[in-house]
């Protein structure tokens, strides 16, 4: 069990102990003990980029300061999307790239992202090597030593990338809106599109450090869809603060579900004979839908854990070259290691383009199941095994629900919550098998009630 990592890197609020410049300081200095260990006998190079958070700076000279007290040769990509920073491992062969972003969270938390030499996150093996080394390095001077950094121009590289996935000016008769979460993809996603001819409506677009997802992006695309209609728009496409992730809107101003997309992703690539291994890798929050929408296709749903980390580790482990999650974290390993939005903003726009269909006409062609969920506050996560009641309420609905349903019950990795999902056919049984499993969660746990 990792002390500092969480389900994508380590984060939190800027100025408590795990997320200040003396925390980064010494994570810095693990980082180069752990390279050090594991890539000996060469002299170590890290690119380090950021979202436009306040605090980023300061954690991002402080992780550099750390870096340099053991020789480590540290390229500053300022700020860039997270997909950026994976890319420029690869194209500058670095041992390490950091990230420092808390995504879709509010500006006064702050994260941090660790990839590897090959551009993929760490696993939890490397992880608790690192925070093994972690206690034994010494708090940061008094006056910080200035960091030792040459910039690198990551962005560039990205965009001209991207921009090559498609032909220019091909969207000269499109409109667009872009919601880019006042973040890391305020210049490059508007410069990709703006290469294709596309006509553009920003939002989000002015970041000052404190606004970055503040009533903007991915998670609040309320005014992208709203923005789309008013511009008569093609496509409304919004990412998260550090741009792994995509929010899309069609034209008649509906969001698209996550698993609706993956399932129009999926079953194109099917069809085309594209999709390796015949399987696409999803979490275990996807919508029993997307399985029947592959299944029709004559391919396969494999489900992992929470994390866009364990989708990508899964897709290598089984040669696929699609995954993702229904937040919106979507991999195309055979153009990135990581989710990209923007990458994952084009294969849809493609898609778009190459059949003649709008995005309203492909979302309806995918069915979700009626879906019914519960979070329950509780005092103490005691383990689910134990709740033979619940066990037992469990094991009653998914006999009722037979290959047609499914029921999730886990403790949330985060906060002090049980969070329950039932899938059905039926939105009446959904509704009343969740009720049954709440009832037997209550009876076996102190659950606090707001």
């Amino acid at each position: 069990m990792t002390q500092y990592f969480g389900t994508d890197g380590i984060r939190g609020r800027f100025g408590d102990p795990i997320m200040c410049p003396d925390f980064a300081y010494r994570l810095g200095c693990a980082l180069g003990d752990y390279l050090k260990q594991s890539r000996a006998g060469r002299q170590h190079y890290v690119v380090i980029g950021r979202d436009t958070r306040f605090s980023g700076t300061a954690l991002c000279d402080a992780l550099a300061a750390g870096l340099n007290q053991h020789q480590v040769y540290v390229r500053d990509a300022g700020v860039v999307p997270t997909p950026a920073v994976a890319k420029a491992v690869l194209d500058n062969q670095a041992d390490l790239g950091i990230a420092v972003t808390a995504s879709h969270n509010p500006a006064c938390d702050n994260g941090i992202k660790l990839f590897d030499h090959q551009a993929c996150k760490l696993d939890d093996v490397q992880e608790l090597q690192i925070e093994s080394l972690f206690d034994d390095q010494a708090a940061s001077p008094a006056h910080m030593p200035p960091p030792e950094t040459t910039p690198l121009d990551a962005a560039s590289h990205y965009v001209n990338y991207l921009q090559s996935l498609m032909e220019p000016e091909c969207l000269s008769d499109w409109r667009v809106v872009l919601d880019l979460a006042n973040g890391a993809t305020v210049a490059t996603t508007p410069a990709v599109f703006q290469r294709w001819g596309a006509h553009l409506h920003l939002i989000g677009n002015q970041p000052d450090g404190l606004n970055i997802n503040d009533g903007v992006g991915s998670e609040c695309p309320a005014q992208l869809a709203r923005a789309v209609l008013a511009a008569a728009a093609n496509i409304g496409i919004a990412h998260d603060g550090d741009g792994d992730r995509l929010v899309v809107c069609d034209e008649t101003g509906t969001i698209v579900d996550g698993d609706i997309l993956l399932a129009i992703l999926g079953r194109d690539a099917m069809k085309a004979g594209m999709l390796k291994s015949g399987t696409l890798v999803a979490t275990i929050h996807s919508n029993l839908g997307l399985d029947c929408a592959l299944r029709e296709s004559g391919g396969r749903v494999e489900r992992v854990g929470v994390g866009d980390r364990n989708v990508a580790s899964r897709m290598r482990e089984l040669g696929a070259n699609l995954g993702g999650e229904s937040s919106g974290h979507i991999i195309f390993s055979d153009f990135a290691t990581t989710g990209d939005g923007l990458l994952a903003a084009i294969k849809v726009v493609e898609l778009m383009r190459r059949t003649g269909k709008t995005l309203s006409e492909l979302r309806q062609e995918v069915i979700l199941f009626p879906q019914c969920t519960q979070n329950l506050r509780v005092a103490e996560k005691t383990p689910l095994e134990e709740l033979s009641g619940l066990q037992a309420a469990i094991r009653e609905v998914e006999a009722s629900l037979g290959e047609d349903g499914r029921v999730l019950v886990r403790y949330s990795g985060t906060e002090p919550k049980l969070r329950l999902l039932v899938e059905g056919r039926s939105e009446t049984e959904v509704a009343d098998a969740l009720k049954s499993i709440e009832i037997a969660a209550r009876e076996g746990l102190c659950v606090i009630d707001s």
